[in-house]
Formats: C-alpha cells, sequence, structure tokens
C-alpha cells in the first residue's frame, strides 16, 4: 500500500478464517465486484510521458478504490489508458469527489479524461476463443475491414488487437472469441485469398505457448534452392532433370519414381561435389532468425526432405538442429552411383518422420508445426497441429492451416505470437 493511502474502511471485507479442521472448508468472501457492484471507467487520453500511470493510481489511491481492470497502449507517443476500478466507498467519499480530482490531475498534465459510471466487471467472453494473426505486406485499411467483417460474419467478437512487427511485414493478432476457431479459420481463408494477406488462426490457451516441435521441409523453404538442380549443373545435366521434374508435376511419375530418374542423371559425379553443393546452398532470408529464436524458447526443430542427407547433415551441424532427415546418395569408390540407399523420404515419408520426431520430443503432435512449400508436404502439413505453407503452390496453400507468402521465414514466429520486439531484445542478449 502506498504511503500516502488513507487505512481501508472497516466496511471492506474481511479475509476468510482458517478453517476449524482438516475436513471443514471455509466460505470465499463474497466478491467486491459482483455484477451490480458500482463500478467507474476511467480513460486517460494524451501525449505520454513518464509517470502517467503511477500519477493516476496514486491519485485514485486516496479514494481507497480496487483495480479491476487495467488496459494501456501507447500509439506514435499518444497514450491511451483504462482503469476500470470500484466506486468509492470509504471516508465520506464520494464519486464525485473523485471525478473532480481525476479532472484536475489529468488537466494539471494537459491529459483528456472521462469518467463513466456502471456496474460489475467487463463481460464474460464468449466460448470458442482463436488467436487470428494477419501479416500484410502492406497491411491496408481496406483488407483489415475485410478481416474484422469476417470474423462479425462467423459470431466472433474482437477482444483485443495487438501489433506484434512492423518490417519486414506488418503484423498483426487478434484475439477473438465467440466463434468455433475451424469455422472461423475457412472463413478467413477463403477471406484472405482476395485481399493479398496471409492470415493465421489457432486456438487459445496454455498449448500454444508449451515446448513445441518445429519441422521444415528444406528445398525452397529453409533454403532458397532445389539441391538436386544444384548436382545436375555440376554434372552438366540442368536440362534433363528439369524434364523430368515437369513430368512428374504434370502427375506422369510419382515422386519415388521422379527421384530415381534424376538421381541417376549424377551417376560417375566425383563425391567432391558434395562440398561445392554445400557451399552454394542460400538459406532463406529470416531462418537463422526462425532457428535461433525457437531454440532460445526451448523448441525443438528439424527438418525432412526429399533431397539428401549430404547436404541435410551439414544444415544440420550449422545450424544446430535437433533431427534431419533425407535421402542418401550411395557412393561407390568416390563417385556417386546414380542411385540411392535406404528408405525414400517421400509425402508419406515425411508425416511418418514429423512423428517420429514428435515422440523423440516428447511433444504431442497437437503442439507441433510443419512448414512446407510443395504437394510431398502436404501430409505433414495436415498431420502437425499448425501447418504452414510457404510460398507454396494454390493447391498447397488451399489444404495447410495457414499460408505465408512473403518472402521470409521469420514470419513464421508471428504465427506463434512471437513480437518483433522480442526477437530483437533476444538477439541483444548473450548466450
Amino acid at each position: 500500500m502506498s504511503a500516502s493511502q488513507p487505512p481501508r474502511s472497516s466496511s471492506s471485507p474481511e479475509p476468510p478464517e482458517s478453517p476449524e479442521s482438516p475436513g471443514s472448508r471455509s466460505e470465499p468472501p463474497e466478491s467486491p465486484r459482483g455484477a451490480d457492484t458500482p463500478t467507474l471507467l476511467v480513460k486517460i487520453f494524451g501525449k505520454d510521458r513518464p509517470g502517467i500511470t503511477a500519477g493516476l493510481f496514486d491519485t485514485l489511491a486516496a479514494y481507497s478504490v480496487d483495480v479491476v481492470d487495467i488496459e494501456q497502449v501507447v500509439t506514435r507517443g499518444r497514450i491511451v489508458l483504462c482503469v476500470l476500478v470500484t466506486a468509492p466507498t470509504a471516508g465520506g467519499t464520494t464519486e464525485g469527489d473523485l471525478r473532480a480530482t481525476v479532472h484536475s490531475w489529468a488537466e494539471s498534465l494537459k491529459l483528456q479524461a472521462e469518467i463513466i459510471s456502471g456496474t460489475g466487471d467487463n463481460r464474460p467472453r464468449g466460448h470458442g476463443r482463436s488467436h487470428v494473426t494477419v501479416l500484410g505486406h502492406p497491411l491496408t485499411a481496406e483488407s483489415t475491414a475485410a478481416i474484422a467483417a469476417t470474423i462479425t460474419s462467423t459470431g466472433g467478437n474482437i477482444d483485443r488487437i495487438f501489433r506484434l512487427a512492423k518490417y519486414p511485414v506488418t503484423a498483426v493478432e487478434f484475439a477473438v472469441s465467440g466463434a468455433a476457431t475451424e469455422e472461423l479459420r475457412t472463413a478467413l481463408a477463403t477471406e484472405s485469398a482476395g485481399i493479398g494477406v496471409d492470415v493465421a488462426v489457432v486456438s487459445a490457451g496454455l498449448s500454444r505457448r508449451a515446448q513445441r516441435l518445429v519441422v521444415m521441409d528444406v528445398d525452397s523453404t529453409l533454403i532458397q534452392d532445389e539441391v538436386i538442380e544444384l548436382f545436375a549443373a555440376h554434372a552438366g545435366c540442368e536440362d534433363k532433370v528439369a524434364e523430368v521434374t515437369e513430368q512428374a508435376m504434370r502427375g506422369e511419375l510419382d515422386f519415388e519414381q521422379s527421384l530415381h530418374a534424376r538421381v541417376a542423371l549424377l551417376a560417375g559425379l566425383d563425391v567432391s561435389v558434395v562440398d561445392k553443393v554445400r557451399s552454394e546452398v542460400r538459406l532463406t532470408p529470416g531462418a537463422r532468425t526462425l532457428i535461433r529464436t525457437l531454440k532460445r524458447l526451448g523448441y525443438q526443430v528439424g527438418v525432412v526432405s526429399g533431397g539428401f542427407t549430404q547436404v541435410t547433415d551439414d544444415l544440420k551441424e550449422r545450424l544446430g538442429l535437433d533431427f534431419a532427415s533425407a535421402n542418401t546418395l550411395e557412393v561407390v569408390d568416390g563417385k556417386l552411383t546414380g542411385r540411392v540407399v535406404g528408405d525414400i523420404v517421400d509425402r508419406a515419408g515425411k508425416a511418418r518422420l514429423l512423428r517420429s520426431f514428435a515422440e523423440q520430443a516428447g511433444v504431442p503432435l497437437a503442439q507441433t508445426v510443419a512448414i512446407g512449400d510443395g504437394a510431398n508436404d502436404l501430409d505433414m502439413l495436415n498431420t502437425a497441429g499448425l501447418g504452414v505453407a510457404f510460398n507454396a503452390k494454390p493447391v498447397v496453400r488451399e489444404a495447410a492451416h495457414t499460408a505465408v507468402n512473403v518472402p521470409f521465414l521469420d514470419t513464421v514466429l508471428y504465427l506463434l505470437g512471437i513480437t518483433r520486439e522480442e526477437v530483437e531484445a533476444a538477439d541483444g542478449l548473450v548466450d
């Protein structure tokens, strides 16, 4: 209690007495802010400066009020401070006295004050609570209006909005209640496709903050390249590899058939080419930031790839990944044989590996995140608790839980509720 605050009135509720016996239970005191309890909403507006919040509460302390709720936001140097308090009842003071004192204090600081009488606390939030993350590059008023209208159309109420990041994209999060998460996700996915923003919808709750596992595809997700094409460039067979890839995209070959056909073209390459390919791999912008931040938060991170362990094992070591799995190029007498050895990592294999990684990590599938761009990532994306299509083809965007269509992999952090300020603050610390 502040030294300037008068003692509470004897009419204030006393704490409950201790139980008389181990088996008895004391009744809790009557809530001082039930639905019919008089309350005041005190709103302060104006130019922000240090000491405003402390000054307001010092002013309110003289009236022995209880704080029911607080909300404060500062935008471009302007503060909006809202405080919900119980009406004054002690020492003969009145609501009018409090109003006059608060207005006088505000005027002395060239602030505006508004005080609204009422009863009780905020109304309870509706069932079905979700976090809606919106990424815009830029985020326009038109697209924001469309998102808000869609939330309303599903029966949802926007309880709170705050900004997660202002660059390299604008990211904002809506706390929504009153609508089922799946229904909200479906409606917003349809809307966002036509307005040029990315929207992710996840259920609210403790699981969002729990330790998780993030598993990524490699080619065109973690890295900007297609590893088979890097090898093909050294073998002088880029055109032939591209032709096989096109056949696979047309559905004339499945993944395993196309993999064997493309790898066969590498037969005879000296194994020294592996080091050259490793040096040519380009990480996607934001990849290091994403992994570094996740690891600092206690997440485990892995990769699965239809590419080759000769590259993914190097990435695992360089980036400090927990898991990595891919196909393996066979090498005999220092030469690539044009064959792969071991189990093939294909579409079904990626989903199987996600389950295996989750089991090893001790993380429920509901708390896993998968990121990928191609059709062979779809099973993995649908198996994970949150599947993120990263700059993906339309069929993948439509099937995934959410899509990110900006070239920065670390924007996935915003979908997890992590702000840019938190990322930068962590980067400023010495590990």
